[in-house]
């Protein structure tokens, strides 16, 4: 038997007996309120942190980031200097513009089967619907992903609902809009629903998904960081209005990323990260 050949047949039968990476490789997945650009941010303006953000999210390496705040710049900002991810969204409003509920996922280890949105009020398949006495419009952006080294697939939705404290009634209709959206999926297919919630876990709006979702900052064996992740630039949180939800998955851990450099953070909010594996 020729040296070539004896080589060739033992990285075979070397590669046959490890076992498959894809049964032992955990997904990250991350809810991160970019904060959109706001020249009153002051020296915390998006031109003044977007290197932070990058900085940040090439350390945590998620496969999906689920985006709050995300206006059209920013993504372009990331997707250049990020470009092992894809991205995917829409502006909330009837055009298309203003904030997206943008979804960025690493295109090498995921694919994308199908994706959409819907808005929350009383007619979500309208773009830039509003009712509930809402502000602004608001809507949820999802997608079925399949991961291409084992085929599993999982959905992820992403929102954000209405920031004021007379919009909770609104929130809540926000969530049971949600809850039966989940209702209509799947059943065998897991689920994680990232966003900014604008409201803390002693609220209706926990209590409806959490009928059907575990949140992560409860559930996960392990749990590090900051357990408020709104801080408005300031690293002392005391709201935890970000939240991951999960149902179907292993979970691992959640943290927050409360990384800063000279002082100064990627945004207003603390990201999370949870680390899952899929059945």
């Amino acid at each position: 038997m020729s040296l070539l050949r004896s080589l060739l047949i033992g990285t075979i039968l070397a590669a046959a007996s490890m076992p498959a990476m894809a049964a032992d490789t955990p997904l990250r997945l991350m809810s991160f309120n970019i904060r959109l650009p706001v020249e009153s941010d002051g020296p915390d303006y998006w031109e003044t942190r977007k290197p932070l953000a990058v900085e940040m999210l090439r350390e945590q390496a998620p496969d999906v980031i689920g985006l709050q705040e995300l206006v059209k710049s920013q993504a372009d900002y990331l997707a250049r200097e990020l470009p092992q991810y894809a991205w995917f969204g829409r502006g909330r409003d009837a055009d298309g513009g203003g904030e997206h509920m943008g979804v960025f996922y690493r295109s090498d280890r995921l694919a994308v089967i199908e994706s959409g949105d819907f808005w929350l009020s009383d007619t979500p398949d309208v773009p830039g619907s509003i009712t509930w006495h809402h502000l602004y419009p608001r809507m949820v952006t999802w997608a079925l992903f399949e991961r291409r080294s084992d085929g599993k697939r999982f959905y992820l939705l992403n929102t954000h609902l209405p920031y004021r404290e007379q919009d909770e009634a609104a929130r809540v209709k926000g969530a049971n809009a949600i809850a039966a959206y989940l209702a209509t999926l799947p059943p065998g297919i897991p689920v994680v629903l990232t966003g900014d919630f604008n409201t803390t876990p002693d609220s209706e709006v926990h209590v409806v998904l959490a009928r059907t979702l575990q949140d992560a900052w409860t559930t996960a064996p392990r749990v590090d960081g900051s357990e408020a992740t709104f801080h408005g630039f300031t690293g002392n949180a005391d709201k935890r209005i970000d939240w991951i939800f999960v149902r179907g998955v292993q979970l691992e851990s959640v943290a927050s990323v409360t990384t800063r450099w000279n002082g100064r953070y990627p945004s207003d909010h603390f990201p999370l990260v949870v680390t899952l594996r899929l059945p």
